[in-house]
């Protein structure tokens, strides 16, 4: 590696960024290298870490209520680490990256990083490469903060990334219905009216996602759906919604959740990986996507390139023989 990994500890920003740029080269010839940076951060993940989720449709003001976000978190003396998933052409293969731009910082603050990335041809609503850039801000930031690419049927991994998901809609934009069907309504802790200005559409959104709070899936572990309304425009509630979203952190502490969800989200890590390398072939291979689920959580997970490996020589290895006998 060519940079010091204490420097990135440090949160010092070409370290940083140089360990973000090592760990989305997906070359051959760098995975040995990639799998001890991870090793590393892993091992000096913070332990009070909490990663949002910011999710909703596109145009519901996500970036500009983010920069009141990141502002009132440094104003609580917390570091703050923030990617953005943009949308890739499926002609050319690019994306604007033009999320970062929206968000208002001072670049020259050190307890302030963004990354920006393409989400690629993976669904979800994230970039394969979220997961691997996550670890680096785990190591270095208080505050991480994903914002998914715009939500639509599919893109509800932010669920298996996040430990607190904020879900943002706007008024008037008659997607209520749609988000229900589509299952989206199961994943925020958080439900946030942005645009809340204008109010009496904003009146409502709020009664619409009220109705709707019977589908959320968090009143499972014990915690009620909140609902805030915010504006970017104007710069009011953000201070409101960082309550509630702390709150909801606390809550998971509290409750022991935290820990299992951390070690889930890494399991869903490797099954990424696998899936994406061999497909339902790769499962196939093994006995199915259940029994390479439980492969997995038997062993240790700190590092899931290692155990990505690990997987890979049991795939060969049993298809070996049969290849022989041809």
């Amino acid at each position: 590696m060519d940079f010091n990994i204490e420097d990135v500890f440090r949160g010092e920003k070409k370290a940083v960024a140089h360990a973000l740029n090592l760990l989305e080269d997906r070359r051959p010839a760098s995975l040995e290298q990639n799998k001890a940076l991870i090793e590393k951060l892993s091992n000096n993940a913070r332990p009070s870490r909490h990663v949002i989720g910011i999710t909703g449709p596109p145009g519901v003001g996500k970036s500009s209520l983010m920069t009141y976000i990141i502002r009132e978190y440094r104003s609580r003396g917390k570091t703050v680490g923030v990617i953005t998933v943009d949308p890739s052409s499926q002609r050319s293969g690019g994306a604007l990256l033009g999320d970062r731009a929206r968000i208002v910082h001072d670049p020259n603050d050190d307890g302030v990083f963004l990354r920006s990335m393409a989400a690629g041809s993976h669904m979800g609503g994230l970039a394969w490469r979220t997961r691997h850039c996550l670890t680096v801000f785990e190591a270095v930031y208080d505050i991480i903060i994903i914002e998914t690419v715009g939500v639509g049927q599919s893109e509800t991994e932010i669920d298996q990334v996040a430990g607190t998901v904020a879900f943002i809609v706007q008024p008037g934009s008659g997607d209520i219905l749609q988000f229900m069907k589509a299952g989206i309504m199961e994943i925020p802790h958080v439900l946030v009216v942005n645009k809340a200005d204008q109010k009496a559409l904003a009146a409502r959104a709020r009664n619409d996602l009220m109705v709707a709070r019977t589908y959320s899936q968090s009143a499972l572990e014990g915690w009620e759906l909140q609902l805030v309304m915010t504006s970017a425009l104007e710069g009011w509630g953000h201070k409101e919604l960082i309550d509630v979203l702390e709150r909801h952190n606390m809550f998971l502490s509290e409750k022991g959740i935290l820990e299992a969800f951390r070690r889930r989200k890494r399991i869903e890590w490797v099954i990424m990986l696998f899936r994406e390398r061999f497909g339902t072939f790769g499962f196939e291979v093994l006995g199915g996507e259940e029994k390479v689920r439980k492969m997995i959580a038997q062993e240790d997970i700190n590092n899931p390139l290692e155990r990505l490996q690990a997987l890979e020589k049991k795939v060969f290895c049993n298809r070996l023989p049969q290849r022989a006998q041809r």
